[in-house]
């Protein structure tokens, strides 16, 4: 009878212990999703396409000099619907994969900027860990036919079950655990010593610790995303956006001699056209455009914007038509 007693007890336990493991994890996961989807908000914007956004006159892709030189204010004010489809670290893969998922919003006619930074040809991204954590937000914005090499448990975690993946991240569901973190907010004016540092730290993310800086993949997505505009009657126009002087002064001659050739090279085979600002005098010496050595303040961005209604022609163009 003892011996039943006891196989009894060990199977309850075998049946207990896992369900309350489960049920925890349950009840940790409904807090912790709500917290985790405030690390996506960038890629909420996507929502208000077919909504705020019926149709794109305008717009752009790209990773963060996307992002941030961009400022369409002073368009969307005369009445056209300017969007920008970049995101923190996107490489053209992504870039391709947002444009399958979202460019039939993009009007017949419309312009599609296309960056063409340094990295471009490479990736951002500067480990393995870090690319994981940049691909999560695609499973917040993409379906699964456009997510480049989709994984379902990651698509399970990203989405149903955040808190497997959480880490050190669940300590945010205990506030009181956390450490504290001051943060100190920039000195007004620019302090030249400290954009030069920043040019270095920017440089060497870059550049440093990669063994090659063109890899065929990016320039075949490239070559992908000009054939999508092409096919559904979108104008692709690529620029490279300013950079100050502290950045562009570390970047070698011979890398940028590689760097214009590919360029000229996708340039010639597909006939689009291509716009380089990284030197432009306007922007080169001008730090208080900048936020930081390679990417444009708010009003450098708008800057920059009604530079490109007057200078690039099918822009100049499809505005005053």
């Amino acid at each position: 009878m003892q011996n039943r007693y006891d196989v009894f007890r060990f199977a309850l336990k075998c049946v207990l212990i896992p369900a309350a493991a489960i049920f925890l994890i349950y009840c940790l996961n409904i807090p912790y999703r709500k917290l985790n989807e405030d690390k996506y908000m960038d890629v909420v914007k996507f929502d208000m396409l077919g909504v705020q956004y019926p149709e794109v006159h305008i717009g752009n892709l790209g990773s963060s000099h996307g992002l941030y030189d961009f400022n369409y204010s002073s368009l969307q004010d005369r009445g056209f619907l300017c969007f920008n489809f970049a995101n923190t670290s996107q490489s053209y893969d992504y870039d391709y994969a947002v444009l399958r998922e979202y460019g039939n919003y993009m009007a017949k006619g419309s312009i599609l900027f296309i960056p063409v930074s340094y990295f471009s040809f490479n990736n951002e991204v500067v480990n393995e860990s870090e690319a994981e954590a940049m691909s999560l937000r695609y499973y917040h914005c993409l379906s699964p036919k456009n997510i480049p090499d989709y994984d379902p448990y990651i698509d399970i975690t990203a989405n149903k079950l955040p808190i497997l993946t959480a880490g050190k991240d669940i300590l945010k569901l205990f506030p009181n655990l956390q450490l504290s973190i001051i943060a100190h907010a920039a000195e007004d004016g620019v302090n030249t010593e400290e954009f030069a540092r920043r040019a270095k730290e920017r440089y060497s993310r870059h550049f440093d610790n990669k063994e090659t800086y063109f890899i065929p993949e990016r320039i075949e997505e490239l070559y992908d995303i000009i054939a999508y505009c092409k096919e559904h009657e979108i104008t692709p126009i690529l620029l490279t956006t300013p950079y100050s002087k502290y950045y562009q002064e570390m970047v070698s001659p011979e890398f940028l001699q590689e760097f214009q050739s590919t360029i000229a090279k996708v340039v010639s085979d597909t006939n689009v056209s291509y716009f380089d600002y990284s030197t432009d005098g306007r922007f080169y010496e001008n730090l208080t455009l900048f936020m930081d050595a390679d990417h444009l303040n708010d009003e450098g961005a708008a800057y920059f914007t009604s530079i490109l209604e007057e200078e690039v022609p099918q822009l100049r163009d499809y505005i005053n038509k």
